[in-house]
């Protein structure tokens, strides 16, 4: 009976995934959120049923109780986030945060499949994240000269990596984080906002020649820094996420020219002077040759995505931990094997649709800073996605950098949940425009209307 249950429930989570992923798409079919109730409301049923069914799978195969009582924490945790965030905020963007919860459970599912030590930090660093960022969409409504501290941004961001390049901790060769009382940070992750904020700040009223060479200054220093501490994927985010910005801040097509020509200049001088970076190229052209050294990881992961087929083999059926630091750096390659090559791709597609939703956001903003800052973090996370996926499938050289709220590290969580908060908060001031800008809009007709009515009243008494 329980092989039945098995079989039949890894069917079942990839068809509810795949309607899933065809909510996120669905409800740009509305224009208001009153609208895509139904949508998120599905959406939310089908999270649970993945969820249960997921959990249950845990625990049948493991026989570990502690796979139930994970699964109960982990749906107070996004009941919580479901539930509270919009009594709190009633203007927030519902796919937003539905999309959030679906990833971090996944997340959560495929931690703790690999190690359940793991998922039970992952699961308290999640919760500290989402208390933290559940006051972001307050600030941002309240405070109002985040735009005037562009070079504050610039050196709070420098001196963070530049303490990680001094004190920080060697992780594979990379100096990307260092620990405070046992616990572990990479400043890098943080950065990534302020260095947002940065570009924003700087380029939203003034683009001239002067202060794009002064932000490229600046913005070059961050990367410096990094690639010196060899914290190179990293570096490669930080570059592309300013490219962008500056791109559509300026709307000059030669800036753009010029950075992909010093970007690629750049990758050709990294690939000279860093030996593991010719190590991760020679990976990426011919891992087959090089599968005992070199190429162990990628050929791994191509065998686990292989393997797994169009529905998986199932949670706990495959062999993921086969793959080095498979929570890190290879969450997608352990998902199509155990859940299969249709869900991995449905799960590319939820992030592409928080993309839309964020460059959609942006697009509709009025204040440049703000639109800037949207635009920002949208590069910067689709950007991190191409890379982690674009590693694992062979498609690009492995970068090192995670997936968001999926693979296994407190400060990409962290970060990630305050960059989706930060949108939130976005959307609910975009929305309060919206409806400021229908009050201005009523009220001269509304006078119009009084004055005629009187009118009408005295030519009615003569």
């Amino acid at each position: 009976m329980q092989e039945y249950f098995l079989e039949i429930s890894k069917y079942v989570i990839t068809i509810c995934m795949a309607i899933y992923t065809f909510e996120c798409f669905a409800v740009f079919r509305f224009s208001s959120e009153a609208q895509r109730k139904g949508n998120y409301t599905r959406q939310n049923i089908l999270l649970f049923i993945i969820q249960v069914l997921a959990f249950a799978n845990l625990f049948i195969v493991s026989g570990e109780l502690e796979y139930l009582f994970l699964f109960a924490f982990v749906q107070v945790l996004l009941v919580s986030a479901l539930v509270l965030v919009q009594m709190i905020y009633e203007k927030i963007n519902r796919l937003l945060l539905n999309n959030m919860c679906l990833l971090l459970s996944i997340g959560f599912i495929m931690i703790a499949r690999l190690s359940f030590q793991k998922a039970i930090k992952q699961y308290a660093i999640a919760l500290f994240s989402f208390v933290i960022a559940l006051f972001v969409p307050y600030l941002l409504t309240k405070i109002t000269w985040l735009k005037k501290l562009a070079w504050l941004y610039a050196a709070l961001g420098i001196g963070l990596l530049s303490v990680v390049l001094i004190i920080g901790e060697v992780t594979n060769g990379s100096k990307i984080s260092f620990s405070i009382g046992g616990i572990s940070f990479q400043p890098s992750e943080f950065v990534k906002i302020i260095f947002v904020f940065f570009l924003a700040g700087a380029l939203w009223e003034d683009t001239s020649l002067k202060r794009v060479i002064i932000t490229t200054a600046i913005a070059g220093i961050h990367v410096i820094v990094l690639v010196v501490s060899k914290d190179l994927g990293s570096a490669l985010i930080f570059f592309v996420g300013f490219l962008f910005v500056v791109f559509i801040s300026t709307r000059n097509y030669l800036y753009f020219l010029i950075g992909i020509a010093g970007g690629c200049a750049a990758a050709v001088c990294s690939y000279q002077i860093f030996d593991h970076v010719k190590v991760r190229v020679l990976a990426w052209q011919d891992p087959w040759n090089y599968i005992d050294n070199q190429g162990y990881q990628i050929t791994q992961s191509l065998f686990a995505i292989s393997s797994g087929s169009w529905f998986g083999s199932g949670l706990f059926r495959g062999s993921p931990g086969s793959i080095p630091y498979v929570e890190q750096d290879f969450m997608f390659s352990a998902i199509c094997e155990e859940l299969g090559v249709i869900f991995g791709i449905c799960m590319i597609l939820v992030c592409v649709s928080c993309f839309i939703i964020i460059m959609d956001i942006s697009a509709r903003l009025k204040d440049r800073f703000y639109q800037i800052v949207a635009y920002g973090i949208a590069i910067i996370y689709i950007f991190q996605i191409f890379l982690t996926v674009g590693g694992g499938i062979k498609f690009i050289p492995l970068t090192g950098v995670t997936l968001p709220f999926v693979s296994y590290g407190g400060s990409s969580v962290l970060t990630t949940m305050i960059m989706f908060f930060i949108i939130q908060g976005l959307f609910i001031k975009m929305q309060k425009e919206g409806e400021k800008h229908l009050v201005r809009k009523r009220k001269p007709r509304a006078k119009i209307t009084k004055g005629s009515s009187k009118e009408t009243q005295k030519g009615t008494g003569q």
